[in-house]
């Protein structure tokens, strides 16, 4: 049976230097599969929408299908975390994004977007649980001021699979996508639907073996030497202050802090997912489009290694943040005012505002919660949803304005964000 260790006051680490960093490179690995596997939307919008025959709004269901399940799936998360522990609950959820990939293969021979979306919905499901176990796990493991440098070393590892996905599953299904669109228009049905048969199955064979890599993580994950965390058990201080409490909603920091991770991440999601569509309506061929996703993550990737070299030495968790939901607004102004790939590069830049928002924001949310730790961890992990429903109203609004136009909505949630990180995580009750 794995170690149990209980949360600690800032400054301590939760278990010995070995255990320590162990426990993180097996995070780390846990990191790098949920972004190899959340990053492939950025493909599967546009491969979808020529696969599928759809419109932009359409096409951003992709997005809607997969983030929603974090909204949906929140509390039940929640109650199974409570039931099987941080360990066994990482081991379940990569099993269960096991079967979303597994609902690919009919959904391609079968060519039904709706599957499509059950098959995204499922891994969703998958990638909650995960999340709602180890993002509190890694900020909870060490020093709570060093929990933003943490969490961005996880990020590092999320952003590598993440920039590595799109260029892989690209270059597999949209190979040769522009001439087929373009030969599209000069077919009868039949031959339509037998060229975009063959598209769809291009798929297959990328999800069977994800598939076989996540059962094998799933079963490492399980035996290995990963002690788990008891966040029932609270320190002094912290047990004093939540005496009287009796829900997680009384928690304003929290709460403010969930409204902001919803924002953050359906900005992140548009950053990362959007940018293929964009860059193709500004006139750069599809082949090409497909770079600036692995642009975006560069950018965050960047981003990550200034935290983890600044954060706590030079910058606070909080500064951080604030430097960075500023920088979102001034790359979002400069993708509307310009051009062509001025304009483009600067949605991809948008990586590198992003990048710490998730490192500062979770541990700045769930600090003090004490006993509600697992329960306000999964209600950051629903705020996760964002990145369901800020894409879809994008793509609507892309439909309806134009791609760039549609980028506006974007300035009020940096906005949001940069009040959170000035004065919205200090708000407490008693």
């Amino acid at each position: 049976m794995s170690n149990v260790v209980t949360p600690q006051p800032s400054g301590n680490a939760l278990a010995p230097k070995t255990d320590y960093t162990r426990s993180m490179a097996i995070i780390g690995a846990l990191f790098f599969v949920f972004g190899f596997v959340t990053w492939l939307n950025s493909v599967l919008i546009p491969y979808l929408k020529i696969a599928c025959e759809l419109n932009n709004f359409e096409s951003y269901l992709v997005a809607f299908a997969f983030y929603i399940a974090y909204l949906v799936m929140g509390v039940p998360s929640a109650w199974l975390l409570k039931r099987t522990g941080y360990k066994k609950g990482m081991s379940v959820g990569l099993l269960i994004i096991a079967v979303g990939a597994l609902l690919f293969i009919p959904a391609a021979l079968s060519r039904t977007y709706g599957l499509f979306l059950l098959g995204l919905f499922v891994q969703g499901t998958g990638l909650t649980v995960l999340q709602a176990a180890s993002n509190p796990y890694i900020s909870i493991i060490g020093p709570a001021e060093s929990a933003a440098k943490r969490i961005s070393i996880m990020g590092i590892c999320n952003k590598i699979a993440g920039s590595a996905a799109p260029f892989i599953l690209g270059s597999i299904v949209l190979a040769g996508a522009d001439d087929l669109v373009a030969r599209l228009s000069t077919m009868d049905l039949a031959q339509k639907a037998a060229e975009l048969d063959v598209l769809a199955h291009r798929v297959i064979m990328p999800y069977l073996v994800i598939m076989a890599v996540l059962l094998v993580l799933a079963v490492l994950t399980y035996f290995s030497g990963l002690p788990e965390v008891d966040t029932e058990q609270e320190d002094e201080a912290v047990a004093a202050a939540n005496t009287h409490k009796t829900s997680v909603f009384q928690f304003p920091h929290l709460v403010i802090g969930v409204f902001s991770l919803f924002l953050y991440v359906g900005v992140e999601v548009m950053a990362g997912d959007t940018v293929i569509s964009y860059a193709s309506s500004q006139g750069i061929p599809l082949d090409e489009a497909t770079r600036f996703t692995t642009f975006t993550l560069w950018a965050m990737i960047a981003g990550y290694i200034l935290g983890i070299i600044t954060i706590p030495k030079y910058l606070s968790q909080q500064k951080a943040l604030q430097i960075c939901a500023a920088l979102g607004v001034v790359f979002t102004l400069s993708a509307i005012f310009t051009e062509g790939y001025v304009s483009v590069l600067s949605i991809s830049l948008l990586g590198l505002a992003n990048s710490l928002m998730w490192p500062a924001i979770f541990p700045l949310a769930i600090a003090d919660l004490g006993r509600f730790t697992k329960m306000g961890s999964s209600l950051l992990i629903m705020g996760i949803a964002g990145g369901a429903l800020l894409p879809l109203l994008y793509g609507y609004l892309a439909d309806v304005v134009n791609p760039q136009q549609a980028y506006w909505m974007m300035v009020p949630c940096y906005l949001f964000i940069l009040y959170f990180a000035a004065a919205g995580y200090k708000i407490r009750t008693r």
